[in-house]
């Protein structure tokens, strides 16, 4: 039974990530709305969950103090906030727009002003920790935004995790994008090294075993070779092209202010090649499969 104490809630976007975390808000006694593009899965995840199914962008804002959105892009959570007759037009004024997708920085920055033109607040808080971690209310939350704001936003967010002020509105998306470079960089890195490794010889779990008791150790090598990429099964529920996407954010802000990243310019490379060569809805940990391809064609 939701509490009516507590703001209500409209979520935009229910898929792997977005189903989990409704969920979660509804278990912490928010009212919530959800809406997506594909108006069964609305109806079906909402009878799941004990949310509501809104028929359209004006009904979930009608029916919403705070509005998450966690879509693929920043250019799709702008069309859905700002298109025509969008979700903004019929929000009351005063109220809050959490963005918990990954989107563009400095495109954040400008669909802020846009939404202060209307009287409605933005954050930008997006998340790290995969689905896993979406399901179990652990994710790591980066909140961008005024300060009133995020702190405004902090009670409802930590129903999905731990929330970290990062600072002004933009800077949660920055570091997420900071942050997935990293995470991507890291599983090539341990992709290659699996490759070389076992073109010498060596078995990938006993390479696995001992870089996870060694300095290389990072999350893909304790979350992703065994798990998915030994297991064959490369189904963590993070697409590849996401990664891509969020990699093309990070190398642009590093390009728009003027600094040179040269490890991150390659990395958005190669992951574009990527994305490419498996296409659309392959799993991110098939980087491994990519870089065999390119081993076994040399």
């Amino acid at each position: 039974m939701a509490d009516p104490k507590l703001p209500k809630i409209g979520f935009v976007g229910i898929g792997n990530m977005g189903r989990p975390m409704a969920a979660l808000l509804v278990k912490a006694g928010h009212a919530v709305t959800v809406l997506d593009r594909d108006a069964a899965l609305s109806r079906v995840v909402a009878a799941e969950i004990g949310a509501t199914a809104a028929d359209n962008a004006a009904a979930l804002a009608q029916a919403s103090d705070v509005v998450f959105t966690m879509l693929p892009n920043g250019k799709i959570v702008h069309d859905v906030l700002m298109g025509a007759d969008a979700i903004a037009a019929h929000l009351a004024k005063g109220a809050l727009v959490i963005d918990t997708s990954s989107s563009y920085p400095l495109g954040t920055q400008e669909l802020g002003r846009e939404l202060a033109a209307l009287g409605l607040g933005l954050v930008d808080a997006p998340v790290s920790g995969g689905v896993k971690r979406a399901i179990n209310g652990t994710l790591a939350i980066m909140a961008g935004g005024d300060s009133a704001l995020v702190e405004r936003a902090t009670p409802i967010l930590q129903a999905l995790g731990s929330v970290y002020a990062t600072g002004p509105l933009g800077s949660g998306h920055a570091l997420k994008a900071l942050n997935n470079y990293v995470s991507a960089a890291g599983l090539a890195a341990a992709a290659e090294a699996l490759l070389v490794g076992q073109r010498f010889g060596l078995e990938g779990e006993t390479i696995t075993r001992v870089l996870n008791a060694s300095t290389g150790r990072n999350n893909a090598t304790e979350n992703k070779l065994s798990q998915f990429i030994l297991s064959g099964s490369f189904g963590s529920g993070f697409a590849l092209d996401l990664m891509a996407k969020d990699l093309r954010a990070a190398g642009a802000l590093a390009t728009d202010l003027g600094v040179a990243a040269p490890q991150l310019q390659d990395s958005v490379a190669l992951w574009n090649q990527a994305e490419q060569e498996l296409g659309k809805g392959a799993d991110h940990t098939a980087i491994y499969l990519y870089l065999k391809a390119l081993k076994e064609s040399a």
